[in-house]
């Protein structure tokens, strides 16, 4: 189980010009737990972002077989987005749907951005528990994360600098670890 420490400092490059209209965003999160930072995401930044997620695929892909599911995450949910933002509360590390998402995500070289949620834990060294492949991916420089906010040009920036991260820096994405089984929890 991996963490990240907090704070750092956010890249300020210059890049809110020339931003899109809508960025097409994936979000992954935990349903059961983080349905409300999903509500509130969609609520205050529809505006901002065409958002969408994966309608809870454990319901909407009857199979068991991890190889087709993994698939159909990358046909069917990850392409057509330019960036997976995925939502940290207090379960995320230990859900394999949020894992197999971002593997997709790397797998297409799209940006990918975390959202510490207010409910995220810590553990003893006061590091965030997040998904294992976020952090390999934060650490590496590919990757980026935010505590949650309600600013929508940090979020702008933050979700520009990931996929700017994706166009040029492929080739720090760390993406060999094997995907989970199952959910931890």
């Amino acid at each position: 189980m991996a963490g990240i420490n907090y704070p750092f400092n956010p890249i300020r490059s210059g890049l809110g010009v020339g931003i899109p209209v809508k960025r097409k965003v994936f979000i992954s999160y935990h349903h059961d737990n983080d349905q409300y930072y999903y509500n509130e995401f969609s609520r205050i930044f529809s505006q901002s972002f065409e958002i969408f997620h994966d309608n809870s695929l454990d319901r909407a892909i009857d199979s068991t077989n991890s190889e087709y599911l993994n698939r159909k995450i990358r046909e069917d949910y990850i392409i057509g987005s330019s960036i997976t933002i995925v939502l940290c509360g207090s379960e995320a590390y230990k859900r394999r749907w949020i894992d197999w998402e971002i593997h997709a995500t790397l797998y297409h070289k799209h940006g990918l951005l975390g959202i510490i949620l207010p409910t995220c834990q810590q553990n003893f060294e006061s590091k965030y528990l997040v998904p294992d492949r976020l952090v390999d991916n934060v650490n590496s420089g590919y990757a980026r994360w935010i505590l949650w906010t309600n600013d929508s040009n940090l979020l702008k920036l933050e979700i520009e600098t990931a996929v700017k991260n994706s166009k040029s820096n492929a080739a720090l994405i760390v993406n060999s670890s094997p995907k989970m089984k199952r959910s931890l929890s």
